[in-house]
């Protein structure tokens, strides 16, 4: 939608007053905990793939959740594992798999800030997903926010710069996996949250049970506490994150997910002692303009249709 002729903002955060507004504080709030969480759970993949294989740690990721969604859905698992769009549930839990798989080995060979930011160019492609896919309209001004996102990751990667690692594709390959998970993700609707978050958590477990015993290591004792921390992290941001969506409108609270990246920094710096070098800070600072500015786009297109 285009911006109306009086050129004001369009009122994406209810109004003093509005009784969506503290439901939708409610959702950014949680919204920025789900983030942090999420940023935890990365920093604790990391230290620990600096002793075990990524694969093993994506397998105590799903096989974790797995165990807490069957908990609590207990005796209603029968119904809940039932699907409308099993296929689609499949594909889409593959997508997750790979997004996660390929983002926690990135963090095997590059910093945690650079690799959150690269992901972070996930919201513009699922612009451009929902657009070749969905037959949803995009416009010019959205293709160059597309476009500018993927050339922010480029600055951080720098092929063909001295300081190329081939590792910092892994995250880029890992954000397209991510957005045509989203695109599942709207194309099996008519299932439950609790469905889909089943079906990702089985397929996981399920597929890198297949590979794990061929990169087991015995965890060491003094390594137990990361391995519990990463399945309570993961799931808590999981559960944290669907609470916020269900409270608040995505286009209130999705520019929130982007402070990931000031924790992500936070944790480099504190835990490692890295901090982004200025090409990495220019590039996140690009991939973050254009996601605002598609986000913005599509938050008044929505304005004007509602």
């Amino acid at each position: 939608m285009s911006q109306p002729d009086s050129g004001a903002i369009p009122q994406i955060i209810a109004a003093p007053g509005d009784p969506a507004r503290k439901t939708q504080m409610q959702g950014i709030g949680l919204l920025l905990l789900a983030i942090f969480t999420f940023t935890l759970m990365d920093a604790t993949a990391k230290h620990l793939t600096e002793s075990y294989h990524p694969i093993q740690i994506v397998w105590f990721r799903f096989i974790s959740n797995l165990v807490l969604v069957a908990l609590v859905v207990r005796s209603a698992l029968p119904r809940t594992i039932r699907s409308k769009k099993p296929k689609v549930q499949m594909m889409r839990a593959v997508m997750q798999l790979g997004s996660i798989g390929l983002f926690f080995t990135a963090l095997q060979h590059i910093g945690l800030a650079e690799a959150t930011a690269i992901m972070d160019i996930n919201p513009v492609l699922i612009t451009l997903a929902a657009a070749l896919f969905l037959g949803e309209s995009i416009g010019l001004r959205r293709i160059v926010g597309i476009v500018v996102a993927l050339i922010g990751a480029l600055i951080i990667i720098r092929p063909g710069a001295g300081v190329f690692q081939p590792a910092a594709i892994l995250p880029l390959i890992g954000a397209f996996t991510y957005a045509a998970g989203a695109i599942l993700t709207r194309l099996a609707r008519e299932d439950s949250t609790a469905t889909s978050i089943l079906w990702s958590a089985m397929i996981g477990t399920a597929v890198t049970s297949l590979a794990v015993p061929f990169f087991w290591q015995p965890i060491a004792m003094g390594d137990l506490w990361a391995f519990v921390l990463l399945g309570i992290f993961g799931s808590v941001a999981q559960a944290l994150l669907i609470r916020a969506f269900a409270l608040a409108e995505a286009s209130a609270i999705a520019p929130f997910g982007y402070t990931g990246l000031i924790w992500a920094g936070f944790w480099g710096w504190l835990i490692w002692g890295q901090l982004p070098d200025r090409w990495t800070v220019i590039g996140a600072l690009i991939i973050v303009g254009a996601g605002l500015y598609v986000w913005f786009r599509e938050a008044r297109a929505m304005q004007k249709a509602g």
